[in-house]
């Protein structure tokens, strides 16, 4: 009878003593214990790439300071260097193993980082896994740093990143709501107030409100993401910079810069910046506008194709799948469905950023990693949504041109774009009967009389009735 061979083994070492760790792992014994410790989510910290790029780029910005600053030998600052480049270009991003809600304030994070670069520079370098004697994770990879500097850093960089992948795919919506407005600019319709017929107006001005809506929110989320390029590397424990070198700060955030391309600054105040999360919160602020007002326009699609019979049925939105297990031929409205849902998690995403935020005492925040893990949902979240609602419902989406011309001819609210031409007192009569009878009131201003039917048809172009260019 054979027996499957017991994995291979070796031994590491830390304050609490030794334990066993698989031999093929990158990862080490500070990884394994967070492993045992925080089994929350069941998500590692490598569902979010962003995050594993930007710490592999803090640990070659610092192993690089360290090594300009005469801290590390330049063999070993190589290693490091090309281990980090390794990671930021896909590899080993499976050995980012610690779930991404932990205690520690994201100590069990930056140690998983310091482990997997320091056995992956440690091969490099022609040693085995776990030779620390070489090449140490927290002599050499964590050299200068503290989690308290690098962990929010990290944070930062991969926040801007994502970001800036949001702010792309806002454009696809926003361009998609605009081609629509465009399309139906001649498309006459009531417009309402609170569900109540207001005064005409055309389709295309209704979707090009939504357009600017998501040009608005761009702004301002491009505006938000300028305040989290300001870092607190080099500020170590507390932000007094105590085991880092004169000149460190500068030297690595020069280097990062120039790894992710993106125009990092120090913080003035060290201190203030290791303990303060009010530009994540700030930041949360303007993803949750986003997500309000992406779903208020969902809200609309849903309500102007409800129906078809026994709704507004104003647009169709494109039909992606079978609406219903017992209902033959319903097509529901799944696209702006779940955009709403994303809405409802970005909301409560914010809740929950606001209070680890709060939560923050003295000279650090130990809530940093549900921060981390609440915008990297919001913004992961919205991104999708986004590009959903502008390929799979907005670019499908047509107008019922037959029932929105309908609804403007038979609404007595037409009476306010007719009143200055037929009268105050004249134009109540027409409401009045219309109400009464049903009957539109075009047609009763030609059967009275009260306009000829060239001077009303030209009063009821999309130019003259809804202001449309």
């Amino acid at each position: 009878m054979s027996t499957t061979p017991a994995p291979a083994l070796r031994r590491e070492h830390d304050l609490l003593g030794d334990r066993d760790v698989p031999a093929e792992a990158y990862w080490g014994i500070h990884s394994l214990r967070a492993t045992e410790n925080f089994p929350i989510t069941g998500i590692p910290i490598s569902v979010y790439p962003q995050l594993i790029d930007a710490l592999a780029a803090v640990k070659e910005a610092a192993a690089r300071a360290n090594e300009e600053l005469g801290l590390l030998p330049a063999a070993k600052a190589d290693a490091i260097a090309a281990a980090c480049r390794e990671i930021r270009a896909g590899r080993l991003h499976d050995q980012f193993v610690v779930d991404v809600i932990q205690g520690g304030a994201g100590t069990s994070t930056n140690m998983n980082a310091n482990e997997v670069v320091a056995n992956r520079a440690l091969e490099l370098l022609g040693h085995p896994k776990g030779a620390y004697e070489h090449l140490h994770p927290n002599e050499d990879v964590n050299l200068s740093q503290s989690t308290n500097d690098v962990y929010p850093t990290a944070v930062k960089v991969a926040t801007v990143s994502a970001v800036h992948g949001l702010l792309r795919a806002m454009s696809v919506v926003q361009d998609a709501f605009a081609a629509k407005a465009l399309e139906f600019r001649d498309v006459l319709k009531m417009g309402r107030t609170q569900l109540q017929d207001a005064v005409p107006m055309t389709l295309g001005q209704e979707f090009s409100a939504y357009a600017v809506m998501i040009d608005e929110d761009r702004a301002r989320l491009a505006e938000a993401v300028e305040l989290i390029h300001e870092i607190n590397l080099g500020a170590t424990a507390i932000g007094t910079g105590l085991n880092a070198p004169a000149g460190y700060a500068e030297t690595a955030r020069r280097h990062l810069a120039e790894i992710t391309g993106m125009p990092l600054v120090t913080a003035a105040n060290l201190v203030e910046a290791t303990q303060d999360c009010g530009a994540f919160v700030h930041l949360s602020g303007v993803l949750k506008r986003i997500a309000v007002k992406l779903s208020k326009s969902c809200n609309d699609l849903r309500l102007l194709s409800s129906g078809p019979r026994a709704g507004l049925n104003e647009i169709n939105l494109p039909p992606v799948q079978a609406g219903s297990s017992i209902m033959p031929g319903k097509v529901n409205p799944v696209i702006p469905e779940v955009v709403n849902q994303v809405a409802f998690e970005v909301i409560g995403n914010d809740v929950t950023i606001t209070m680890a935020a709060e939560a923050g005492q003295l000279q650090l925040n130990a809530f940093e990693p549900v921060i981390l893990h609440s915008l990297a949902k919001s913004i992961t979240s919205l991104r999708a949504a986004c590009l959903t609602l502008a390929e799979r419902c907005v670019t499908g989406i047509t107008a019922n041109t037959d029932v929105l011309r309908a609804s403007v001819e038979t609404s007595i609210g037409l009476v306010t774009a007719l009143n200055p031409h037929i009268g105050y007192t004249a134009a109540t009569e027409i409401a009045q009967e219309a109400l009464s009878t049903g009957r539109g009131v075009a047609e009763l201003v030609l059967e009275k009389g009260l306009l000829p039917a060239e001077r009303l048809a030209e009063l009821l172009t999309p130019e003259r009735v809804a202001g449309a260019a």
